[in-house]
């Protein structure tokens, strides 16, 4: 097993993008408020190397007001596919003004408009309302969309990462790395 579980992790997501019938990219994003009150939600992956792992959402929405308030959280990824899970801990921090506009620019233009007529996490009277608002949005911007103030990304700062291959009569492997300084030290975990 590799010393760096980023390495091993992103060997993992590249086949597990190859082979699972859904989105790869799918993560359960799990935040607490200020008291410590869990709240799970799926987010999508859209990066992962050795400063962390991002995700980029509206910083409104509960995620953000947790994050804000309680800035840990944590991550799982199952791959049913390639019979594999991956948990990661840790710090997070925002994304750079810079990433998060450039990844807002990658972005399909109807996402884009999404981004800004969607209140996220607030009471919505109507679908018909927030379709009204993304027609006045396409209106104002025909051309280039800018990314909204409240949108960008989050990188979570892993302190500790988990890697679980599923095993015959429930024996999984299981490793867990812990942020050492610069390094890593893994452990081989009971199923």
């Amino acid at each position: 097993m590799s010393a760096d579980p980023i390495a091993r992790f992103l060997a993992l997501f590249e086949k597990a993008q190859t082979v699972e019938p859904h989105d790869a990219t799918a993560v359960a994003l799990a935040t607490a408020d200020a008291h410590g009150r869990p709240s799970v939600r799926i987010v999508l992956l859209k990066g992962a190397d050795a400063r962390g792992f991002v995700f980029y959402t509206n910083r409104e929405s509960r995620k953000g007001h947790d994050l804000a308030e309680n800035p840990f959280a944590a991550l799982a990824i199952h791959w049913p596919a390639s019979r594999q899970q991956v948990r990661v801990e840790g710090p997070v921090e925002l994304c750079s003004a810079a990433e998060s506009d450039a990844y807002f620019q990658s972005r399909a233009r109807e996402s884009q408009l999404g981004a800004w007529a969607s209140h996220q996490s607030a009471p919505l009277a109507s679908r018909e309302e927030l379709e009204a608002r993304v027609r006045e949005l396409a209106a104002r911007y025909p051309d280039a969309i800018p990314r909204p103030p409240h949108w960008g990304g989050y990188r979570l700062v892993p302190a500790r990462i988990e890697l679980w291959f599923d095993g015959p009569s429930r024996l999984h492997d299981r490793f867990a790395y812990e942020r050492d300084g610069d390094g890593w030290t893994m452990t081989r975990l009971n199923p």
